[in-house]
């Protein structure tokens, strides 16, 4: 009785959480391209004070990220979505920048969001970049005023998605953003989701839940209940009206991956990016490599988030 009991048990969980008996959502995956296409750095070692410029592979483009140039290649390379990072200006807009400081990176000093977007905008964001220890610098010089607003780029490509990374975690700040949005309906803010520190994505739930912001605290409590819970069917309000990012290494843990998973987040208005194996390093990791795509389900229509657009874009297009 114990082991027909066991079996019974075991043929309703798998029936409820088997894949091929859900229908994907109708939709066409979707490319995230991780800072666009930019130059890509040795990871080993990484802190979050790290000057990634100053260890830059050899360049084989002339891109540089958080560009116009560098979205625009990235969206010819076939993202559907750009992932930029933001921060608030003395006068009250937003500049398109990754660093805390312009230090690493330009030929300025001093925190970021404590310069006007003037002052930032006349700074060379190329001169930091070097790729052999400082012997010679490739893009000194080319990128004076090149640093963009955010009206720049949402005005420069109006069709397009982009996920907006809020680079602090003060609820000041996605109090401004959505100040900003309010007085600039042109920028679509249907296009847009956002990633942020926990109090910034939290304040931001409240004021524009359609952004479907998320922080990596969020993510953690999603993922950890639905792993507890989804079996059941369940999807806890963790994961409700939000963007989740699922590890590829971990996917055989997110019960009924990948079409009923699909089916489920999709039902529960939030969107799912599949990502690289999860590893000790910094940042989000990405597929980006052919052997990472073709792990990818065929029968997969949400997104995968790359470094490489250039790689990643014409896969996808192929298949």
């Amino acid at each position: 009785m114990a082991a027909g009991s066991l079996a019974a048990a075991s043929a309703i969980l798998y029936v409820m959480n088997a894949s091929w008996l859900a229908s994907a959502p109708d939709s066409q995956p979707q490319l995230l391209a991780h800072r666009g296409v930019y130059q890509h750095y040795n990871r080993d070692g990484l802190k979050n004070d790290t000057c990634t410029a100053t260890r830059i592979a050899k360049p084989t483009h002339d891109y540089l990220e958080n560009t116009l140039p560098s979205m625009r290649a990235a969206f010819d390379a076939g993202a559907d979505a750009v992932e930029i990072d933001i921060h608030p200006t003395t006068d009250g807009d937003f500049a398109v920048f990754h660093d805390w400081t312009v230090d690493c990176r330009t030929d300025g000093k001093g925190v970021t969001r404590e310069h006007s977007l003037a002052a930032l905008k006349a700074l060379d964001i190329g001169y930091g970049y070097t790729h052999d220890g400082g012997k010679t610098f490739p893009f000194r010089g080319r990128f004076k005023a090149q640093m963009p607003s955010l009206s720049e780029v949402l005005t420069a490509f109006p069709d397009k998605a982009f996920l907006i990374n809020i680079k602090s975690n003060s609820p000041r700040e996605s109090e401004k953003l959505d100040a900003w949005l309010r007085e600039h309906p042109e920028a679509h803010p249907q296009r847009l989701s956002v990633f942020a520190g926990e109090r910034s994505a939290q304040r931001l739930a409240e004021l524009r839940p359609d952004l479907k912001p998320v922080s990596k605290q969020a993510l953690k409590t999603c993922g950890f209940t639905y792993i507890a819970l989804g079996w059941s069917g369940y999807v806890p309000k963790a994961c409700h009206n939000t963007t989740v990012y699922v590890p590829q290494n971990l996917t055989w843990v997110m019960w009924g991956y990948p079409n009923r998973l699909q089916e489920r987040f999709a039902k529960a208005g939030s969107y799912i990016y599949l990502v690289g194996p999860m590893k000790s390093t910094n940042g989000l990791p990405s597929i980006n490599t052919p052997e990472d795509y073709a792990k990818v389900p065929k029968s997969w229509r949400m997104g995968v988030a790359t470094d490489s657009i250039e790689v990643i874009g014409p896969l996808a297009k192929s298949r």
